[in-house]
This record gives structure tokens, C-alpha cells and sequence, in this order.
């Protein structure tokens, strides 16, 4: 959790700094001060005790900083001409990603094309500062949730059956658990959507699906896929959390603005293994390509080396795609032979199924 009390603070705001100043404390030992201009503020800096103090990313004058330094805090500057906070506290939103200009505009576009432009030593040390400050943010978010992951294709288009399914999925999984995906569209992008109508019934999940299949793809325009998306969101305004984990690594791949978090990090193996990491509940794969059957086997490595204790389930959606056209079953079957996970893995043909074994754990 952000603390905000107690040896160690957050201070995330200019006006909580003066709040707490305000109360005539003398030291900020065990303050964390994140991305706050304190230029104005050095009557306050030259007042208290600043040893064991962190200033991450805050505006300071020159002087001020100097004698900060001095005087025993650390000072963690920002990284010069980086679009991202590298301290920042918060998981990202739809609408802080995609912003009011346009997609190609946004700063999700925008700082895709300056990880893809950059490769000097301060934008490598920014992306690697900005995805701990991110992990540092999901853990305190997922610390109030309980987690079920759902994995499949991105090719999954919008008004096909595939799409519909996985948003039944989504729906019936947060009727127990809050549902995390990699942020993405295809199937991410439907349970990540029937995740956010885990509070209206079943007929506003299919107006939902009825309603995005006039903008079927992010491309041509992703701008238009988004804003179909959006318009969705006004319809429904009471959305349910859901979690999506994206990346810039794959900035081809716009965000789905169906999450009410998404935690995007630059880095996708970090990514990956930190998406299967936290569903406590389990895993969910739909029909997918290299990318799902590559989770599959992840999800099975963590599986296979876990006590009886440590077991997430597996549930495989599509008995004749897995053990036909993708034939991971089989050897998913093999693997688990004898070991703890041999009874938490299953092949089934329906979203209903699956939702049901996922309830019951």
C-alpha cells in the first residue's frame, strides 16, 4: 500500500508537502517525495532535518539540491527529455493513455515512438526506473483484488464469435474474481470489457458487443477503435475493475480502454512473467497463437515446480484446438503426470465451464 503515515511516507502532491510542513515536523527522515516542484519551497527545505529523506524526480534549484545532498537525503533526478514519470506512483488509466488528441497525438503513441527512438544509456536507465515504479504500484494494487488471468489470441475481431465469448468470460469470472489480461485487443480486450460490466447483467454485455462491432479492428484506425471503446464506457458508466498489463515492447498493439488499470511497462519478459505471477486464481486460455501457447507453458513451469500449496489452476478452452490445431494439451497432460498440479489442469469446450472451475477454488 502508498503509505502515508507512519517511519516511511508518500508525499505525491505539492499540497500534502505543505499539509504536512504545515505541522511544524522538523525532520523528513523516511519522507519519499515523488515527481513535486519544490522550487518555491526552500524556506521549508532549509527549516528540517532532510537526512534519510528520498526526493525522486522533484524540480529542485540548484542550490537547493546541493545542500539537500549535503545535509544526508537522497536525490534521485528525472531523466532528461523522457515522456514518462520513471517515479511515478500510480498505474496508468485508459484516459491518462490515450489522452484528447487523437491516437497517433497520445501520450501512449507518443511514448512508443520515443522508445523506439531512443537508445542512449538515460533513456535505457529511464525505462528501467519507469517499469520498477510500475511494479511498485501494481503490487499495491492487487493487494485489495484476487486474480483470475485470462490469455488468447489478438486477432480476435470484434463482432466475431470468438470476441463474444471471451467478454462472457470476462463476465462470468468477475462475478468471483477481478480479471487481468495483457491490455491489449483481441481477446484481451473482450475480457478486459466483460470484466467492466461485471455490475450490469448479461443483456448490456451483448449491447456492448452489438455496439463495438461497427469499428471491428484497431486498424486502420486505432483512433476510431478507441473511440468506439469509449463511447461504450459513457454507456455503461459504472464499470468494474479489471486489470491489463500491456507493453510498448508491442506499441504496434494499442491499450484496450476496458481495464480500469493498465500497468504498461516497456520491458515484456518483465511483463509476462509478472502477468502470470499474480493470478492467484488461475489462469483462463482461449484459442491463441505462439503468444498463448508460449503462456501456457510458462504458466505450466511455475506449476510444475509449486508445492501442493502454490498450485494456480489451468483451464484450456477448446478441446479440439488444443489437442488438434495447437496441440498443447497432450503434453500440458504429460508434464502435470504425477505431480501437485495433475488435478489443476483442465481441457474444456465451453467459457461456462471454465468460469465455473475457476469459481469453485
Amino acid at each position: 500500500m502508498r503509505r502515508t503515515r507512519g517511519a516511511v511516507v508518500d508525499v505525491d502532491s505539492l499540497s500534502d508537502f505543505d499539509r504536512r510542513v504545515s505541522f511544524g515536523v522538523r525532520s523528513l527522515r523516511g519522507w519519499r517525495m515523488h515527481s513535486l516542484d519544490l522550487r518555491d519551497r526552500r524556506t521549508a527545505l532549509r527549516s528540517v532535518d532532510v537526512a534519510g529523506a528520498l526526493f525522486l524526480g522533484c524540480d529542485l534549484l540548484p542550490e537547493d539540491e546541493q545542500s539537500i545532498r549535503a545535509r544526508g537525503a537522497a536525490v534521485f533526478p528525472s531523466v532528461p527529455e523522457a515522456p514518462v514519470d520513471a517515479y511515478r506512483t500510480t498505474l496508468y488509466t485508459p484516459h491518462e493513455l490515450y489522452g484528447a488528441a487523437g491516437y497517433t497525438g497520445s501520450p501512449d503513441a507518443r511514448i512508443y515512438a520515443w522508445s523506439q527512438r531512443e537508445s542512449t544509456r538515460d533513456a535505457a536507465l529511464a525505462q528501467a526506473l519507469h517499469d520498477h515504479s510500475v511494479g511498485i504500484a501494481l503490487s499495491r494494487w492487487i493487494a485489495s483484488h484476487r486474480l483470475v488471468g485470462v490469455m488468447g489470441g489478438h486477432k480476435a475481431v470484434r463482432g466475431q464469435t470468438a470476441y463474444a465469448q471471451g467478454a462472457e468470460l470476462g463476465w462470468l469470472l468477475s462475478q468471483t474474481h477481478t480479471v487481468a489480461t495483457g491490455g491489449g485487443p483481441g481477446a484481451m480486450e473482450a475480457a478486459n470489457l466483460g470484466g467492466y460490466l461485471a455490475r450490469y447483467g448479461s443483456a448490456a454485455l451483448t449491447e456492448a458487443v452489438r455496439e463495438l462491432a461497427s469499428v471491428p479492428s484497431f486498424t486502420p484506425d486505432t483512433g476510431a477503435w478507441a473511440d468506439a471503446a469509449f463511447r461504450v464506457r459513457d454507456l455503461f458508466p459504472d464499470g468494474a475493475d479489471s486489470l491489463g498489463i500491456p507493453t510498448w515492447h508491442y506499441g504496434h498493439e494499442p491499450p484496450n480502454v476496458f481495464a480500469s488499470v493498465l500497468a504498461k511497462y516497456f520491458h515484456n519478459a518483465q511483463r509476462e512473467a509478472i502477468l502470470l505471477e499474480i493470478c492467484q486464481g488461475g489462469v483462463v486460455f482461449l484459442p491463441g497463437a505462439g503468444g498463448t501457447v508460449q503462456e501456457i507453458f510458462q504458466d505450466a513451469c511455475e506449476n510444475f515446480y509449486a508445492d501442493e500449496s502454490s498450485v494456480a489452476p489451468m483451464v484450456l478452452i477448446g478441446r479440439s484446438y488444443w489437442t488438434e490445431d495447437y496441440p498443447a494439451w497432450p503434453l500440458l497432460r504429460a508434464l502435470s503426470r504425477g505431480r501437485p498440479m495433475e488435478q489443476h489442469v483442465h481441457l474444456v469446450d465451453s467459457v461456462q465451464e471454465a468460469a465455473a472451475i475457476v469459481a469453485a477454488v
